[in-house]
């Protein structure tokens, strides 16, 4: 089978003929160090330079190939070059493919690559495990998947690669697949204040033995804090189907224990969402001796109500306008005043913008703000006085107003004047 490579800066693309596609990521092997802690935790850590190629991706039939140029290997393997080489076609890397053009589009990819290793596992043997995390931001792509490193039959002429002291294969790479796979396809997002939401999380594994536990875990940090949201401890049964132990920490939080094992699908559901429910989500799934986890940023955000003291403005002395915006989250909110004369079309600023009041916060956690601006007699009637509001969770900004109105004639006066013309008239009419 002909392949071919494709060269994007350190970001490459090995297109197969029969239309599946090896990708090529720069990432860094991460090692803790014992720096000046020292005894393991809180080292420093360190960084080497390595290649991950991911083998087989699925490329669509409409993908183009231009600018393709003949892939030839290393005509020597380097022993000191960190190159892993996984499998992925099972259990599969959803929407891999959105890979193949992200170093292309200026789309920064985060690749870090660390040892994976429990007590149960540490058999001495040459078998490795790695943990491997890839994020790219503005794709809301992440992955967190563990590679097992594959047998190599060792002969005379076998490489060691230096750093690792495993195997290399004949071509200098590490032979890996994917046996674990944690992902999420929405890593930030944005809820409304009492509404419902949606926190993507699953896992896929090549096969889930009958009777093999899969446990999930929920947890939120925000500020400093961390506490637990939901878990779930599910077994699938051959007599007895789906069984699901389930703790809720949050009321009103839930996932769907079926989709679990069925699918791989560990989405958590939060309803009648608070302000407290913002924060950092940290979505773990633990199957045997593997465990993986993605972080999911939830935002929680509420438009403010917008309003003004005065329905009309009628201009004899000074005037006081209020500006009140209401009820919204996050805390940043600007409010601006504007006018548009009887003669233009386009809205300016006023020179003086009034001042405004202290942010007032309410016991559900949302603000208020209001702006007090004093109008002059001097602004002609017909003018259009705008308040405008804006805030993260208005898709633009807001604008409420009202026209200035021509002042009419006093109605006391109008009627004294009434009054003296009638008498005047009846007088004369009698004389």
């Amino acid at each position: 089978m002909m392949i071919e490579i494709f060269f994007f800066g350190l970001f490459i693309t090995w297109v197969h003929a029969d239309g599946a596609a090896d990708v090529v990521l720069s990432c860094a092997l991460v090692e803790e160090g014992s720096g000046l802690s020292g005894m393991g935790g809180g080292g420093l850590f360190t960084r080497t330079p390595a290649t991950l190629v991911f083998r087989d991706v699925a490329v669509g039939p409409d993908e183009p190939l231009e600018m393709l140029s003949p892939f030839v290997p290393p005509s020597v393997p380097d022993p000191e070059l960190l190159l892993f080489e996984a499998s992925v076609t099972s259990p599969g890397i959803p929407n891999a493919d959105r890979l193949l053009h992200a170093d292309c589009n200026e789309l920064e990819v985060m690749c870090e690559i660390s040892r994976y290793s429990t007590k149960e596992l540490q058999d001495g043997s040459d078998q490795a495990f790695f943990m491997v995390s890839i994020t790219v931001e503005e794709l809301d792509f992440s992955i967190s998947l563990i590679l097992e490193t594959l047998p190599v039959e060792k002969t005379q002429s076998t490489l060691m690669q230096n750093k690792l002291n495993l195997p290399l294969s004949q071509s200098g790479t590490l032979l890996t697949k994917a046996i674990f796979v944690v992902f999420s396809n929405k890593k930030s997002l944005s809820a409304p204040l009492r509404g419902d939401v949606l926190l993507d999380c699953g896992f896929k594994q090549p096969e889930i033995p009958i009777a093999h536990q899969v446990d999930v875990e929920w947890r939120l940090q925000h500020r400093g804090k961390g506490w637990k949201v939901l878990d779930m401890k599910t077994t699938l049964d051959d007599t007895e189907g789906v069984h699901a132990n389930v703790n809720v920490e949050r009321k009103g939080s839930s996932m769907n224990a079926g989709q679990v094992v069925s699918e791989g699908n560990v989405s958590l559901t939060l309803s009648a969402l608070k302000v407290a429910d913002e924060g950092t989500y940290i979505c773990t799934v633990s199957i045997g001796h593997f465990h993986a986890q993605q972080v999911i940023q939830l935002h929680v955000i509420q438009p403010p109500h917008v309003s003004l003291s005065e329905e009309k403005l009628i201009l004899k002395t000074p005037q006081t306008l209020k500006c009140y915006s209401s009820k919204y989250y996050p805390l940043d909110a600007q409010i601006e005043w504007l006018f548009v004369s009887p003669t233009a079309t386009e809205p300016e600023l006023f020179k003086d913008q009034g001042s405004l009041t202290s942010h007032r916060q309410h016991g559900d956690g949302t603000f208020s703000l209001s702006s007090h601006l004093t109008v002059p007699p001097s602004v002609p009637p017909g003018t259009k006085v705008i308040c405008r509001v804006s805030h993260v969770a208005l898709g633009a900004p807001l604008d409420i107003s009202l026209l200035v109105e021509t002042p009419k004639i006093d109605s006391y006066w109008w009627f004294l004047g009434f009054l003296i013309v009638t008498v005047i008239f009846f007088y004369q009419v009698i004389k």
